[in-house]
């Protein structure tokens, strides 16, 4: 994996004022685009830390491990940052669908 630093990356402002970056969620072996999350700075931490993935739920306004409850774990492979900082590309091998409607991908019509 990269060695990335969470701390060189611009967050942007959420609804209720957090600090987030988006990142896109992509399978590793087929390079389709699985879903997007918004991750602060913690769970990026967290994700690089663990090798699995961790969203901030603005909804929820707390940190979330994806798959916890499905058992459908997304395994960190790559974490890439865009030519500005500004997103993230998070390549992972998957355990299962990534979307919560218990389709592959969110994309999925």
């Amino acid at each position: 994996m990269s060695n990335l630093d969470p701390k060189s990356l611009k967050y942007i402002f959420g609804d209720k004022g957090e600090d987030l970056i988006p990142a896109i969620i992509q399978d590793s072996d087929s390079k389709k685009v699985l879903c997007l999350f918004y991750m602060n700075e913690e769970a990026l931490m967290k994700s690089l830390r663990s090798r699995k993935v961790w969203r901030y739920s603005r909804s929820q306004e707390r940190l979330m491990m994806k798959g916890a409850r499905s058992g459908h774990l997304m395994e960190i492979v790559e974490i890439i940052p865009d030519c500005t900082n500004q997103s993230v590309l998070v390549k992972v091998k998957t355990e299962g669908p990534a979307c919560l409607t218990g389709k592959e991908s969110c994309y999925d019509s």
